[in-house]
């Protein structure tokens, strides 16, 4: 392991933003678990973006929405590190970050305690459809931390998990608010000004992909709670 990774473990564990759950506790459920409007020190609706990386996009957010509190989460600390520190250097105080697999999400999080769910650019999984975020496995997690109006997004360079996706949500009738197969192109216009804001957000990422030719999909929907 590289010394600057060693750094940033090293700094990670002393930022008050982040919280590092013992993985060995994970069978039980953490102390955050329906007392995050504690940890924020307000009751604002609650929005997670699940695998975030570097927290670009919770970060992106966060700074459109300070009414809004966002949790980024990710397996990976020395990647929560950057989103983290960027927090603290501007000051952004409506993000926490959360270092767990998605797996076990239901720890964290009690019944309508989350207002909407972010998916960006998640592994599309090719040979392993019951481990994508927006399979049913994963989708009756969301289920009991979800607010029965909450929302699920997400945004994917993948064909794979776009149509994977839009193929779920037919077959489960859940309810499609918007989708769009290419966000950065004219398709874009059949989207609400807010949403082109929202998605208006790149990673690191997305701007080489982008650079590269490859279209950004997006879907956002709802109604999980009626199957």
């Amino acid at each position: 392991m590289g010394k600057d990774k060693l750094k940033r473990f090293a700094e990670v564990e002393t930022f008050n933003n982040v919280i590092q759950p013992d993985i060995k506790n994970l069978d039980s459920n953490h102390e955050t678990k329906g007392f995050w409007h504690i940890k924020f020190g307000n009751s604002n609706p609650i929005i997670l973006e699940l695998g975030c990386g570097k927290g670009e996009y919770t970060v992106g957010l966060a700074k459109k929405f300070p009414n809004i509190n966002f949790i980024g989460i990710d397996i990976k600390g020395s990647r929560i590190w950057r989103g983290a520190k960027t927090c603290i250097e501007e000051n952004i105080q409506n993000v926490f970050f959360l270092r767990s697999k998605v797996d076990f999400i239901n720890h964290f999080f009690d019944k309508n305690e989350v207002s909407e769910i972010w998916l960006t650019f998640s592994d599309p999984q090719p040979k392993k459809p019951r481990k994508r975020l927006t399979s049913p496995l994963f989708i009756d997690r969301y289920k009991k931390i979800l607010k029965k109006e909450g929302v699920i997004h997400l945004k994917t360079d993948s064909d794979l998990l776009y149509e994977y996706t839009l193929d779920e949500i037919s077959s489960k009738n859940y309810e499609i608010i918007n989708h769009c197969n290419d966000v950065h192109g004219f398709i874009k216009n059949n989207l609400s000004q807010k949403t082109q804001d929202i998605l208006s957000i790149k990673t690191f990422y997305e701007s080489i992909w982008i650079n590269d030719g490859k279209k950004i999909k997006y879907v956002c929907f709802s109604g999980i709670h009626n199957v």
